[in-house]
């Protein structure tokens, strides 16, 4: 059984940064890609970012630029900087792995975390 734990989540005012994490337990994931989904209000799952287990990153286009995964596959931990938040950016973020790196919004990833509340408002 693997185990995925975000931390990190919070309030910002827009133009601000956050940074999630995410702690793996259970299995080494060192072979996994991981990453980060979303979901806003009123709004599907939609993909994020990801990093592969050959360190090869991923963004989703409204993201890239401000937004970067990072990962230590030793420690099977992500990251996930988040800088120049808007409010469009708020949701619920997840930490996820998957023996496949699949960037489709709605693919279903092996592994999910419990989810991190991100809100970015005035």
């Amino acid at each position: 059984q693997v185990k995925l734990v975000e931390s990190g989540g919070g309030w910002v005012q827009p133009g601000g940064s956050l940074r999630l994490s995410c702690a793996a337990s259970g299995r080494s994931l060192s072979d996994y890609a991981m990453g980060w989904y979303r979901r806003g209000p009123g709004k599907e799952h939609e993909f994020v970012a990801a990093i592969s287990w050959s360190d090869s990153t991923y963004y989703r286009n409204s993201v890239k630029g401000r937004f970067a995964v990072s990962r230590d596959s030793a420690k099977n931990t992500v990251h996930l900087q988040m800088n120049s938040l808007a409010p469009e950016d708020t949701a619920v973020y997840y930490c996820v792995a998957d023996p496949n790196l699949v960037t489709n919004d709605d693919y279903p990833w092996a592994y999910w975390g419990q989810g991190a509340q991100v809100s970015v408002s005035s």
